[in-house]
C-alpha cells in the first residue's frame, strides 16, 4: 500500500500537466464555438466561380475602368524609363507627368469605390476568407510598412466581418500613401538634378505595389458583392455610377431581384 501510495504521489505532477492540457483544449473548443471560428467558409476560389451573372454584370465595368487606368500608368512609366535610357530626359519627363495624372485619377477612382464600400459595409453579411496582404509581394518600404500593420492588427481581430472592415481600411490607407509618396517625389524631382538612379528605382517599386494594391482592392469588391443581399445591391449599384468616369457607367441602372 505504500508503494501504491508513492506511486500515485510521483504521478500527481504528471496527472496535473494532463488535467490541465484537458481544460485547455475545453476552452478553446468552446472559445471557437462562441466566436463561430469553426465556420468554415467558402474558398476564394468558389467565390470567384460564384458570383453570378447580375453580379458580375455589376463587377465588369468597375474591373475594366481600374485595370485600363492602372495599365496607362504602367505604359506611360516603361515609356519614360525608355526614353531616360535613351537620353531623351525632358521627354521621359513629361511622360512622368502624364503617369502622375492618371495614377492620381486611379487613386481617386479606388478610393471613392473603397469609401463607398465601407458604407454599405454593415449590410453585408460576410461570409467569405479575408484575403490577407503577403508582405513578401510588396516592394516598396512604405508598403511593406503598411503591411506589417495590418498583420499585427489582424492578429487582434477574430470575426470575418471586422477583418474585412479592417482590409477595406488598410486598402484605403495603403492607396493614399503611395499616391502621396508618388507625387511628392514627382514634385521634388522637377529640377533635373533631382532625378538619381534611385528615384527612377523608387518609381518602380511604387507603381509595382500600387498596382497589386488596385488587384486587391478588385477582389475585395468582388467578395463584397456576395455579401450584399440583393436589395442591398440594387441601392449600392445606384450609387456606384457617381464612383466611375462617365464614359466607365456602363453597370445597370436597376438590379432585378434575382429568384432564389
Amino acid at each position: 500500500m505504500l508503494a501504491l501510495a508513492s506511486e500515485a504521489e510521483r504521478l500527481m505532477p504528471q496527472m496535473q500537466w494532463v488535467l490541465g492540457a484537458l481544460v485547455l483544449v475545453v476552452v478553446g473548443i468552446a472559445l471557437r464555438r462562441l466566436l463561430n471560428l469553426d465556420f468554415e467558409p467558402r474558398s476564394s476560389s468558389d467565390v470567384l466561380a460564384r458570383i453570378g451573372q447580375l453580379r458580375e454584370s455589376v463587377y465588369k465595368p468597375v474591373e475594366r475602368e481600374l485595370e485600363t487606368r492602372s495599365a496607362i500608368v504602367a505604359i506611360s512609366l516603361n515609356e519614360a524609363f525608355e526614353e531616360r535610357d535613351s537620353g531623351r530626359s525632358d521627354i521621359a519627363w513629361r511622360l512622368v507627368r502624364l503617369s502622375a495624372s492618371e495614377w492620381t485619377r486611379l487613386a481617386e477612382v479606388t478610393a471613392n469605390l473603397l469609401a463607398l464600400m465601407s458604407r454599405y459595409m454593415p449590410l453585408a453579411r460576410v461570409a467569405v476568407p479575408v484575403r490577407s496582404l503577403a508582405t513578401h509581394r510588396f516592394k516598396s518600404q512604405i508598403m511593406i510598412d503598411q503591411v506589417r500593420m495590418h498583420d499585427l492588427l489582424n492578429q487582434l481581430v477574430f470575426r470575418s466581418k471586422l477583418r474585412y472592415q479592417l482590409q477595406v481600411r488598410i486598402l484605403r490607407r495603403c492607396v493614399d500613401s503611395l499616391t502621396e509618396e508618388f507625387l511628392r517625389e514627382c514634385r521634388a524631382a522637377e529640377n533635373e538634378n533631382e532625378r538619381t538612379p534611385e528615384l527612377w528605382s523608387s518609381f518602380d517599386l511604387q507603381y509595382h505595389d500600387f498596382d497589386l494594391v488596385t488587384k486587391e482592392v478588385l477582389l475585395a469588391l468582388r467578395a463584397f458583392l456576395v455579401c450584399l443581399q440583393d436589395s442591398d445591391l440594387k441601392d449600392f449599384v445606384s450609387e456606384l455610377p457617381a464612383v466611375l468616369p462617365q464614359r466607365t457607367r456602363s453597370v445597370p441602372a436597376a438590379v432585378p431581384v434575382e429568384q432564389r
